[in-house]
């Protein structure tokens, strides 16, 4: 992962307050895919930090080409495409057309990905659209706040959040229909969303809340995050993911001090998401 730089330009991302008399958690909403290069300011995250006993970010998705190899091995038939087929054997004749038409966009492989299962190949697709247009998603802004928690000497607590394993276990049982419907948004999201993921990108760094919340993701990706949500056992891997913030943040709601949180935007301002959750839970959360 890539460190986001800090500069002192700019307003900078706003920040939400959720408090309950003497104890305040303000969470930093992080975003991604961000355009490479881009700068953020850091004065209301360090006004925060010089109060607050600790930091909570995600604890680092890192998986080196070893254990890639070693899944690949391992776990062949959870990835690639079981039977001797190839991925247009295996997904419908309408999505493999605009699959095929924007692997042309953005490779010169015709036969690029062939192999992997349907998720798989359009999350690379989508690795490679991004790339091309200059996004990232290894721009860590928990890095960034890592290194401002030390230099302001406060403890930083990495939160887990899901695990290769637990990834493989949610693609074990991922139903068909589901992951139809997440090739759809990956595709959409490469066919004609990649304006809204920059215009985006500038909002947040700008510290915009409004503006991020009048870009709405495309029905598709809703309807791609609806289905995640409303799978069971290992494939209901958002909402768990949700429901460990709500319930490391509600923590730190429970005695007196200050903790910054760095969390995912879009698990934030989704409806029912993290934010909710704690208004449900009678907590009080100011907007930025």
């Amino acid at each position: 992962m890539e460190e986001l730089v800090v500069t002192g330009e700019r307003t900078g991302p706003g920040m939400w307050h959720v408090h309950r008399g003497a104890a305040q958690v303000w969470i930093l909403g992080s975003m991604s895919p961000l355009p490479k290069g881009i700068t953020w300011r850091a004065t209301q995250v360090e006004k925060v930090l010089d109060g607050a006993g600790q930091a909570l970010v995600q604890k680092p998705f890192e998986i080196g080409v070893a254990r890639i190899l070693w899944l690949l091995i391992t776990e062949r038939s959870v990835l690639m495409v079981r039977g001797g087929k190839r991925l247009k054997d295996v997904l419908p004749a309408e999505l493999h057309a605009r699959f095929a038409a924007q692997r042309a966009k953005y490779t010169n492989d015709a036969n690029k990905w062939e192999r992997f299962r349907p998720l798989i190949a359009a999350a690379f697709l989508q690795q490679a659209a991004f790339h091309q247009v200059g996004l990232s998603t290894r721009l860590d802004l928990g890095a960034a706040v890592r290194t401002l928690a030390k230099k302001h000497r406060v403890r930083v607590e990495e939160v887990k959040i899901a695990g290769v394993g637990d990834v493989m276990d949610a693609l074990k049982v991922l139903p068909p229909a589901t992951e139809n419907a997440c090739v759809d948004a990956s595709l959409v999201t490469v066919e004609r969303d990649l304006p809204r993921l920059l215009d985006r990108a500038q909002a947040w760094a700008s510290g915009n809340i409004e503006r991020i919340g009048k870009l709405r993701e495309p029905a598709e990706v809703d309807a791609c995050r609806a289905a995640l949500d409303s799978g069971v056992g290992a494939a209901d891997l958002i909402a768990r993911i949700r429901r460990t913030w709500v319930g490391t943040i509600e923590k730190y709601l429970q005695t007196p001090g200050v903790t910054l949180v760095v969390l995912n935007m879009d698990m934030l301002l989704e409806p029912g998401g993290v934010l909710d959750e704690l208004r449900s839970l009678g907590y009080d959360v100011d907007a930025p």
